[in-house]
């Protein structure tokens, strides 16, 4: 709830939705819906159904802004789902369904929310590096949208997610029955814009792997001065061309009985989909088990900014740390709960939990910066500092939460709260 103080992120959430209820008959604003429903999932509730529970809890009305708990409840399942299953095109003469969302507002508040929170913590950065992936959302129903994806081997969407460091800039929900890449140049090219209306001097990094290694995007990022450095699927002619490194990489792990590698670059052009020469970097790597292990990045990038180990060891194979962050927000942050039978839905129901990761970040990063509690995933944080026991009294002007003096991480829970407290000054 501070942390939403010091953020605004709910605030700002709730101005991308067009309410056409009329205000003198309902009891929840929208903010207080998207409250509710993004610290239920920030607790680790996933479902719409743990909000007939949730509702009787006096602490998550007092959140959510109810000036009387007891009397005015928060909402339950059934006005929440009808939050996320309006039509994009409702009006004020819709029977149920009237609060709108507006879909490219969202997309750029995640955008929004990277710049403000780097501004306020880290300030005007030189570099920013963006890592692109595409994962799955394993679907078990008759959603629409699902195709079988042979490599996942399921029914499946194909999201597309950008980070920044920690910081989650787009999820978009896309069929599988797609390439991995597409609509990247599109989303790529509305993030770059909007950073660099706010920072037209930083030098933007593209990091993805081989399945985004793709003509178009490559070719709008050296036509817009963004660079890149993109794993290149291996094949015959790469191989071949590194052929006397795969060797000395190999007699040097015979020699001392331990993995090789051996780094080179050479410029390289595909015979058709490429549409000039550009510079390579190979690693020739020999395992122990006696076989090798050639891999290849293809870049922007100079020599005299990173030699050929540095740009593959140092950046980028730094790229696996957004694969982290895309875990955590599936597996602790719910983001593969897309189960409802309209498209859109789902897709609001992925902007949630990428808000109620980006929530988490924030207490992080305002709470608990430079602790030991730093680098906590969202299910230790949630564990260790949010759902902890304590007794909870309810008066008629206040509501007492008193902790277990036998707490024992209540040091840590007084330093994050102080720490809060702070930025609200």
């Amino acid at each position: 709830m501070l942390a939403e103080q010091v953020t605004g992120i709910i605030r700002q959430l709730a101005a991308c939705f067009t309410d056409h209820r009329d205000p003198d008959r309902i009891d929840h604003t929208v903010e207080q819906l998207l409250a509710q429903r993004l610290f239920a999932m920030a607790l680790g509730y996933e479902d719409l159904n743990d909000h007939d529970r949730l509702r009787h809890d006096p602490l998550l009305g007092a959140a959510i802004g109810k000036t009387n708990p007891t009397d005015q409840l928060p909402a339950g399942k059934s006005t929440l789902n009808r939050l996320e299953l309006t039509p994009i095109g409702a009006r004020q003469n819709a029977r149920y369904k009237k609060i709108v969302v507006d879909r490219k507002a969202i997309e750029r508040l995640l955008v929004d929310l990277f710049v403000q929170q780097q501004a306020l913590t880290e300030g005007e950065p030189q570099q920013i590096i963006l890592d692109l992936d595409a994962t799955d959302v394993t679907l078990h129903g008759e959603q629409p949208g699902r195709f079988y994806h042979g490599y996942y081997r399921d029914y499946c969407y194909l999201p597309l997610y950008i980070f920044c460091g920690e910081h989650l800039l787009c999820a978009k929900l896309r069929p599988s029955n797609i390439d991995g890449a597409r609509g990247s140049v599109e989303q790529v090219q509305r993030i770059v814009e909007q950073i660099r209306q706010r920072w037209p001097k930083v030098q933007v990094i593209l990091r993805a792997d081989s399945g985004f290694c793709r003509e178009p995007l490559m070719r709008w990022c050296e036509e817009n001065s963004v660079d890149y450095v993109f794993g290149l699927a291996k094949n015959k002619r790469l191989t071949k061309a590194i052929g006397r490194q795969l060797h000395e990489a190999q007699q040097l792990c015979e020699s001392t009985g331990q993995a090789s590698r051996v780094f080179t670059e050479f410029d390289y052009k595909t015979r058709k989909s490429w549409s000039r020469s550009r510079r390579v970097i190979a690693k020739a790597e020999h395992l122990c088990g006696g076989k090798s292990n050639p891999r290849f990045v293809v870049t922007t990038l100079s020599a005299e900014e990173y030699d050929s180990r540095a740009l593959y060891e140092d950046l980028y194979c730094q790229r696996g740390e957004a694969e982290n962050r895309i875990k955590e927000q599936q597996l602790h942050l719910f983001a593969d709960r897309l189960s409802t039978t309209a498209f859109r839905a789902n897709q609001l129901r992925l902007w949630f939990s990428a808000m109620a990761y980006t929530l988490m970040r924030a207490l992080v990063r305002l709470a608990l910066r430079g602790s030991s509690w730093a680098k906590m995933q969202t299910r230790t944080l949630r564990e260790r500092l949010l759902k902890i026991g304590a007794q909870v009294r309810v008066t008629v002007r206040k509501i007492w939460v008193s902790l277990s003096s036998g707490f024992p991480d209540q040091q840590m829970f007084a330093q994050a709260h102080a720490q809060l407290c702070r930025w609200t000054i």
